[in-house]
């Protein structure tokens, strides 16, 4: 018998601070750009000095020859389909005179503080026959002055969370933490000087699988840190997955876009922990100061920053012990040490009403054995992007089913059938939540589940 009880239900001005950064050009292309994904530009070096006074922007030397790779399979990326799940994925992009180019070169990230126009495009899904975990991009594109284009890769098994987004580029495939069935890429246009705007007009990808000397380790539990958060505010503006931004927001940005959720999706999402209470909340935009500071990530696969230990963000080093000689990864003086912004819904709601500091579990991290397997029941059933039925859709279960659970809310109160339950819960391997009422237990609070 399938119970779904009634549970109870449960029920912040901060000064405003710099505005952060988004994404700013960081590769050049010449002006028809013939190769491998694209060239990255780091940011300046950093003097020496105290023990974490260095940092390498550069991936480490390796000893002897690259591992050799099965025999690889390459596809041509359809640009003008969009994303799997329709163009609500695309942000300020169009598929025009066979070239995506930026729709509105005069709109700019609210964040990016350049003043150019740019845009991204989440592209379709392509099922591999066997499993992978390297991708090479080879792009075509026309470059005015200035422009740029960057590629991103994820992977994912067929039953399980996506990786992290690597970046491809210039000659260097983009390596995924394990072999993978079904790749994604994503596009980021950036524009030049005089509002013009880059024309990519094609994009291949090649997938193989090399042999890795030794696995990396994973932590079972998702990463947590202490972090400085600032307010986003911005109201109005375009985040760096095209999110507007509204009053009372709920979401944060984070300083790489390795963690980035396509717009209207949880798929990285984490819980922050204020003074007052925890929030999940998805990641929908990239700052404060820095672009390719992955900070939650081990040491050995950083992006950039590699000497900082783990959970150091790059701005908290700079202004406590002079990192980088004090300014961030584009040679900015670093006034506060935030390495998390939240939007205004999410910064007042757990209890902070100035910047300050607060625990972040980064929730796609870790091996996902910090999860709970229930059945579910129901067909067409909503996972939604928060607790609540107004919230985006994400995806469906089509039917009954099996998923991981990792906590659980009080959010608002679902009735069907004749039952009610304000109880949800968040599957990480869907990048939403589903009310409890469709969980197939006894229990209206899943037993041995965490609050999220």
């Amino acid at each position: 018998m399938r119970w779904r009880r009634t549970s109870a239900v449960n029920g912040g001005g901060a000064a405003r601070r710099r505005p952060v950064v988004c994404l700013l050009p960081l590769l050049a292309l010449t002006a028809a750009a013939l190769g491998t994904g694209a060239a990255a530009a780091d940011p300046p070096g950093a003097s020496a000095g105290s023990p974490i006074a260095h940092r390498s922007a550069a991936p480490p030397a390796t000893d002897g020859p690259a591992p050799a790779p099965d025999s690889g399979v390459s596809w041509s990326v359809d640009l003008a389909a969009g994303s799997e799940a329709g163009n609500d994925d695309d942000a300020n992009v169009r598929h025009a005179n066979g070239a995506l180019r930026i729709r509105d070169t005069t709109l700019p990230s609210a964040s990016a503080g350049t003043g150019r126009g740019q845009g991204s495009a989440v592209l379709p899904v392509h099922r591999l026959e066997t499993g992978a975990n390297r991708v090479a991009a080879d792009v075509r594109a026309e470059l005015p002055p200035g422009a740029a284009v960057e590629v991103d890769i994820r992977g994912r098994d067929r039953n399980g969370p996506w990786t992290e987004w690597r970046e491809a580029l210039a000659g260097v495939p983009a390596e995924l933490p394990r072999t993978v069935t079904e790749v994604q890429a994503r596009l980021v246009l950036q524009g030049g000087t005089n509002r013009s705007g880059p024309a990519v007009s094609s994009l291949r990808l090649t997938a193989d699988r090399v042999s890795v000397a030794a696995p990396r380790p994973a932590s079972a539990e998702p990463f947590t840190a202490r972090v400085y958060a600032t307010r986003e505010g911005l109201v109005g503006g375009t985040t760096a997955n095209g999110h507007v931004i509204k009053p009372n927001d709920h979401f944060v940005a984070l300083p790489s876009r390795r963690g980035l959720s396509p717009k209207g999706s949880a798929e990285y999402s984490v819980r922050v922990c204020g003074p007052a209470r925890c929030e999940t909340a998805p990641v929908w935009d990239v700052g404060p100061w820095n672009t390719r500071d992955d900070h939650w990530n081990p040491s050995s696969v950083r992006e950039t920053f590699k000497d900082l230990p783990q959970g150091m963000p790059e701005a908290q080093a700079a202004y406590e012990h002079g990192y980088n000689g004090g300014l961030d990864g584009f040679g900015r003086r670093v006034l506060n040490p935030a390495g998390i912004d939240l939007a205004d819904g999410t910064f007042y709601n757990v209890g902070l009403n100035d910047n300050g500091w607060v625990t972040v579990t980064y929730l796609w991290t870790g091996d996902g054995t910090t999860t709970k397997s229930f059945p579910t029941w129901g067909t067409d059933v909503s996972i939604r992007q928060s607790a609540t039925t107004a919230s985006t859709r994400v995806t469906a279960l089509p039917g009954p089913t099996t998923v991981r659970i990792r906590c659980q809310v009080r959010g608002q109160l679902v009735q069907t059938d004749g039952y009610s339950n304000d109880a949800w819960s968040y599957l990480p391997d869907y990048g939403g939540y589903v009310s409890n009422i469709y969980i197939d237990v006894a229990d209206s609070w899943l037993p041995g589940v965490p609050t999220c």
